[in-house]
């Protein structure tokens, strides 16, 4: 059991995983990325295939983990203080892009047609506790 591989992350982009797999093999943590390739070879298809697995040894799980929580950095606002979930009150806030209404449509259709980044794009705040989702605030 100690031998197997365990996944304590998921990732959309593989440099998220390289930066993370990086920090754990400089504390002397083996790791081992699934799908980093597949994704490299085609973004579009990572949120199908679930991200990039971060994995390491069972007998190393629970250190992986404390460093990766160690350095998980969540949203801030301006003034660089965690920003809270009006629903919980936690502050486990990540930051997402979301396609809601149609200027966001057009524009991810235009740069999926021609290769580039999208101009207009529509971003919120989700809590990973409860998953309540809420507007940036101007």
């Amino acid at each position: 059991m100690q031998d197997t591989f365990v996944t304590i992350a998921k990732f959309q982009y593989s440099t998220e995983a390289e930066i993370i797999k990086g920090r754990l093999e400089s504390d002397g943590i083996k790791v081992f990325l699934k799908d980093n390739i597949t994704i490299d070879t085609d973004p579009l298809v990572s949120n199908a295939i679930g991200g990039i697995k971060l994995k390491v040894l069972a007998a190393d799980e629970a250190k992986a983990k404390d460093i990766l929580n160690s350095i998980k950095a969540y949203s801030l606002n301006d003034d660089g203080e965690a920003i809270v979930c009006p629903n919980c009150g936690k502050h486990r806030i990540e930051l997402y892009s979301t396609i809601t209404n149609f200027k966001s449509l057009v524009s991810f259709l235009i740069a999926f047609i021609t290769g580039t980044l999208p101009f207009s794009a529509r971003y919120q705040y989700k809590c990973e506790d409860c998953k309540t989702e809420f507007p940036i605030k101007n």
